[in-house]
């Protein structure tokens, strides 16, 4: 009997015989293995103790870190991981590996009975994430103002968890400059408890410090909606500053116009940090109404074109100016001895349209009229560098283009735009998962993969990497996974293997994969 039009139908497979359509999410968990992410997790962690029954918090978490890079997105995805027969024979053989034979005994003497389950259910999972939540902190909030919740050691030691994967990539692959991009991201949410942000609907609103020479995720920290994003983001700074590893010698940070609080750039221009001393920034500038007077001042010949270089190294220019404001505020003060704030304004010229009588162009905040009569949209940069204007433009706006895709991966690529709870403490659990997620992913670029895939989001990796169909058959004690030959994917997983076989044994081989 015909199934539909074209002449294929569908039938069960009675067995399964260890067919797996993620042969290549395996390879994550060798680079996980190589990143001591599985001891991390155990040092740090202390919800499930040895002495109960049951999943163990790596257990749990390497579940939850393996749905986001399989493309799950919600607690009841992990049910599709558990199909996956030749998955769960993978995760089965690899959970053990490395330990003592007293841990991998004390694993098995977790289960009072037979244990029939590879993946952690969803049941597990919500009474996992309940212990991030800290009920007596929700007791201290106030109406109508900015609240962040104190992490518990449950949320500090998720922290501490990427703060290892972090160590890790940078003793792989060192970097002696961070460049810090500051910024906040919102997650729409429907949950009663969800609080409404300044766009005017319900979200959280987490803060993110990325490191872009790693391309890791330093910290995060989640909050609510209306918790503004410049809200204490010195202590986030300085927390920051404490999370890198070493080798790190010159710090530079970058911000949007939250960032444009006194207390930070005081901190940065002064040299207040004792491991760092003066750190560089670029910082948006609030265009008040003293910015926009000393911008109309500048004369026209010290305008100059902001310009970009294409892929061929050739510059063109933006349509957009850029000029030296003079420009102190009051804050400033006007000490010899105190250290200097560069202003610089960009300026983009507003198409002219036709105003009828009574409805002339009335100027905005972020808005002059030139001396010439024409308007243009304003914008203002701070700085402490000692670099050509172009340059700065250039270098603060290259914060955008990657600190916006990291978000968008975040929460489209990862399970970081669903979450799970109500309640504040678990949202933030689900999301501290899904930046160890993120950063791992990361890593895998940075150290494993071809040049040519670095700037692949996780949509092509999972096409050409994640989800390849494989069979696992078990050879006395050596599992096989069986990949066609013809796929591409066959001779990219032996060298990737080859390479986290590098960074486990001896650091960084001296070649780098070819594409």
């Amino acid at each position: 009997m015909a199934q539909g039009v074209l002449p294929f139908q569908y039938q069960d497979q009675k067995r399964v015989s260890g067919l797996t359509a993620l042969a290549g999410l395996p390879a994550y968990l060798d680079l996980a293995q190589a990143a001591g992410l599985r001891d991390s997790l155990c040092r740090h962690l202390k919800i499930r103790s040895d002495s109960m029954q049951g999943w163990s918090d790596h257990q749990i978490v390497l579940s939850l870190i393996l749905l986001n890079l399989a493309g799950g997105d919600c607690v009841a995805d992990l049910e599709r991981l558990e199909a996956d027969e030749g998955l769960c024979q993978i995760m089965r053989k690899v959970e053990h590996y490395g330990l003592p034979r007293r841990e991998r005994r004390s694993l098995e003497r977790r289960w009072r009975k037979e244990r029939r389950r590879t993946f952690v259910s969803a049941s597990p999972v919500f009474r996992y994430l309940s212990a991030f939540h800290d009920p007596e902190q929700e007791e201290k909030r106030q109406a109508h103002s900015a609240f962040i919740p104190k992490a518990n050691d449950h949320l500090k030691a998720l922290r501490m968890v990427n703060r290892d994967l972090v160590s890790f990539i940078q003793s792989r692959s060192p970097q002696s400059q961070a460049t810090l991009d500051m910024d906040a991201t919102l997650v729409c949410s429907e949950k009663d408890s969800t609080l409404w942000c300044y766009q005017h609907y319900k979200a959280y609103q987490p803060f993110n410090v990325y490191w872009f020479e790693q391309d890791q995720v330093l910290l995060s920290e989640f909050r609510d909606g209306n918790v503004p994003a410049g809200y204490q983001q010195l202590r986030l700074l300085q927390e920051s500053l404490i999370s890198l590893p070493e080798g790190v010698e010159k710090v530079c940070v970058r911000s949007d116009t939250a960032g444009y609080q006194q207390d930070l750039l005081r901190y940065c221009a002064e040299g207040r940090s004792e491991r760092f001393g003066v750190i560089e920034f670029a910082i948006g500038a609030t265009v008040t109404a003293g910015f926009r007077q000393a911008v109309r001042e500048v004369a026209e010949d010290q305008w100059f074109p902001v310009l970009r270089t294409d892929s061929d190294g050739r510059q063109y220019e933006t349509g957009q100016q850029w000029a030296e404001v003079c420009y102190v505020p009051n804050w400033v003060g006007s000490s010899k001895n105190g250290p200097s704030y560069r202003y610089v304004a960009t300026r983009k010229l507003l198409q002219d349209q036709l105003e009828l009588p009574g409805c002339e162009t009335v100027e905005e905040s972020d808005q002059i009229q030139a001396h010439s009569g024409q308007h243009y949209k304003v914008r203002g940069i701070v700085t402490n560098r000692d670099v050509d204007g172009n340059e700065l433009v250039r270098w603060y706006r290259e914060r955008c283009g990657k600190s916006e895709e990291v978000h968008a991966v975040m929460k489209d690529d990862l399970a970081g735009g669903k979450l799970p709870s109500g309640d504040f403490g678990e949202n933030a659990a689900w999301w501290g998962i899904m930046i160890l997620a993120l950063n791992l992913n990361a890593a895998m670029k940075q150290l494993v993969l071809p040049p040519s895939w670095r700037r692949k989001r996780l949509k092509a990796i999972r096409f050409g990497l994640i989800n390849l169909a494989g069979q696992v058959l078990q050879r006395s004690s050596q599992l096989k996974i069986l990949i066609s030959p013809k796929k591409p994917g066959y001779g990219l997983l032996l060298q990737i293997r080859a390479r986290i076989m590098f960074l486990a044994r001896e650091g960084p081989p001296t070649t780098e994969m070819s594409d």
